[in-house]
This record gives structure tokens, sequence and C-alpha cells, in this order.
């Protein structure tokens, strides 16, 4: 941005970190955000808001994937991402070429941005596209995913999306060698704290998926022994929610989920970490919350549990909101409403061992059921099944593109 736009571009870097400070309650002198990381960043933003202006011609997106064996995990998920708008225009535009400093070539998010292209093309009506050369690039990235055996979904999301990161970073490689030091933020409030994590974090991982997919989840855990506090921060992509356990005929709902993921957990001694004060492993009480909202939260419903011997899957239907999921009582005290809409889902129908996956996506003129190959319209009172397996929330709240 030369010129006066580079003028431009500089003041709107000081707009938006004095928008940060004062969201998070942080005084100027507290608050440390690295001049250089902050710039840098907010620098990448700007061009590629820039870059967004231009016109994306856009066909309707009701293009099938074709299913190039046990591969409908992978055309549920893709369909799933195509329709997270922020993802999807960035991959049309290319904006990842003149953002990323990776030095990892970026095949995977290139195939990946071939395969939008296809289902976004204004000519793809009543097309199919192929995924083949996508999925092989990711198997050789992903060698765990090697074969033609069904895979899960939601595993499948966690290692394309880290992996489309990986290839897209903002920030260099940096060698991390051994263990670093523990940071003390004792004389800090949480705020405070969490905000130097989330600092931390950016200084080495810094993307795209970054702006939209990551979170904060914050730890509380009390010792029953000493009561001691401690509090720990951890980046997250997606929030995994178990089921409570209800007959299959009973209904529960995702708020009931969430009560159950964000109450209190009481640990024994021997899956307790070790104590800051007592020094050992004691009784605990943990609680977990979410510090830090993203701009897209994925919802994972926890159907599937392991014992010793089998995998067995929850038929519970789990009822959700399509608009207005509120967030805000997981989050920081005092945090207000933090509001989400729901654009995508991914269903999983059948048993363990013989499985199948399928998207519902919101389109311009509403909602469409993606079953590989297949796309047709689908009313919004069929949507609520027991099949639900993924859930795809966009923040609705005017601030939601405050990132950093």
């Amino acid at each position: 941005m030369p010129g006066a736009n580079g003028v431009n571009a500089e003041s709107s870097c000081q707009a938006l970190c004095r928008t940060l400070v004062s969201q998070n309650g942080l005084q100027r002198e507290t608050a440390d955000i690295s001049q250089s990381v902050l710039y840098t960043s907010l620098m990448g933003l700007l061009l590629v808001a820039d870059k967004e202006k231009e016109q994306l011609n856009l066909g309707s997106g009701r293009v099938g994937l074709r299913n190039i064996g046990n591969t409908c995990f992978l055309n549920a998920v893709v369909q799933c991402l195509s329709h997270t708008r922020g993802l999807r225009d960035y991959c049309l535009l290319k904006s990842y070429r003149h953002e990323k400093c990776s030095a990892e070539e970026a095949k995977l998010m290139e195939a990946f941005s071939q395969v939008l292209a296809g289902l976004w093309d204004t000519n793809g009506e009543d097309t199919v596209v192929n995924p083949r050369q996508f999925y092989t690039i990711f198997k050789e990235a992903v060698p765990y995913f090697s074969g033609y055996s069904q895979q899960d979904a939601q595993e499948f999301l966690r290692f394309l999306l880290d992996r489309l990161h990986t290839e897209i970073n903002r920030r260099p490689y940096v060698r991390r060698t051994g263990k670093e030091p523990e940071q003390k933020y004792a004389k800090f409030r949480i705020a405070e704290e969490a905000a130097a994590m989330w600092k931390k974090h950016l200084e080495r991982d810094d993307s795209r998926i970054v702006d939209l997919f990551s979170g904060q989840l914050r730890s509380s855990l009390h010792c029953s022994v000493c009561s001691h506090y401690s509090t720990t921060f951890d980046v997250f992509c997606d929030l995994s929610l178990p089921i409570p356990k209800r007959s299959t005929a009973e209904e529960v709902t995702l708020k009931q989920c969430l009560d159950l993921f964000s109450q209190e957990e009481k640990l024994d001694e021997e899956n307790a970490p070790m104590c800051e004060r007592c020094k050992r492993r004691t009784e605990s009480t943990k609680r977990l919350s979410i510090q830090r909202f993203p701009q897209v939260i994925v919802i994972h419903l926890n159907r599937f549990t392991m014992s010793r011997w089998s995998i067995s899957k929850s038929t519970v239907c789990v009822s959700f909101p399509l608009t207005n999921l509120d967030l805000g009582p997981y989050g920081p005290v005092n945090c207000g409403p933090v509001l989400y809409n729901l654009y995508a889902i991914c269903s999983h129908s059948g048993t363990v061992n013989m499985g199948h996956y399928t998207a519902c996506c919101l389109e311009d003129n509403g909602w469409c059921f993606y079953n590989d190959s297949s796309v047709t319209p689908v009313s919004e009172n069929q949507l609520q099944t027991n099949q639900a397996y993924v859930l795809f929330y966009q923040r609705s709240n005017s601030n939601a593109t405050i990132r950093k």
C-alpha cells in the first residue's frame, strides 16, 4: 500500500490496536503488544481486506463431490468449509500467496483452493468435482489417512486445518530449542494473562485459519488441600462436547452439552496435575470456560465413545439453535451475549463400522443437502436429527472481526 494508502493502513493499525486494548480491559502500559507482531499481522489483514473488495464472480455453490473410495468424510467436511465464506473467498482470491512467510510450499492449499474453485464455478451447474488430486496431496502430508478405509470427519477436519495453517503461516518457522521457561503471570489479572499468552501464540502461529477458527480456552484448577487456584490457557480450533446420557427416545439440547462441558469436574490424585503450591498431585476441581471466542466456532458432538474392547455410538438427538446461539454464559464474567448463527452441519448416519457422512449447508436461497455428488434443497425443519455430528457456527456480533 504505497503513498497515501500506507498512511491509512498505519492509522487503521493504530485504531485496531486501541480496540484490542479497550475490549480486553487492558491499560496501555500493560498491554505489551509487540509492535512488529501487531503491525505485520494487521497489515496482512488489511491487504487481504483490500483484495477481498475485488468482485468474486461466484456460482450457486450447489455442486457435488465425487466419492473416490470411502471419501464421504472428506466430501462432507470440504462442503462445510466451502461454505465458510471467510475461508472460501480467501482461497478463491489466492490471498495466501502474498501473505505467507512459511518456507513450506502451499501444495495442499493450492489443491484445496482448486476444489473450491470448481464448487463455486459459474459454469458448474449440474457438474461434479473430483477431489482426487487434493486427497492425494493430503495423504502425502498426513500418511495416517493413507488407504481407502472410512475415516472420522472431525479428525480429518483437525488434520486438514492444521496442515493448511502450516503452509500459509504468516510467521517464519522458528525451531524450538528444548523446553521453554514457564511464564509467570501471578501479578496479572486473568484477562492480561490471557492476552499475553495469545500474543505469544500469534508470534509463531498466525494465519487465516487462526483468524477464523482459533479461540482460547481457560482451565481453572482448585486444589482441595491448600485451596490454591491456578489458571492455564490453551488454543482450540473446535469444541468437543460430551452428550448427556439419555435413552434414545429422549432429546437433549446443545445447551445441556455445553453445560456438561463447562461444569466443575472432580479430579482424584492420580488424574490431577501437580499443585503449584503443594508440589504434588492432590485432589482438585477443574472447570473449563471460553476466554477468547473465534469468528467461526466448530462444535463436535462426541457421539463415539471407546471402551476397552469396542467403540459405541450415541444416537441421542441433540437439538441446536439455527440462529442466536449465545455462548456468553461460557465465557469471561460479564462478557455479555456472544451470538452465533449456524451455517453448516456435518452428519453421520449408520453405525460405527457401516457409516456415511453428509453435509447440510446454508445458501443464499436456503439450506441444501450434500450427499457426495448429489445436491438437493432441504427445509429447516429437516436439519434437527440424531445424526448431527459437527456444527459450524459463524459469529454474528459486530465486533467479531477484531481478532488481534
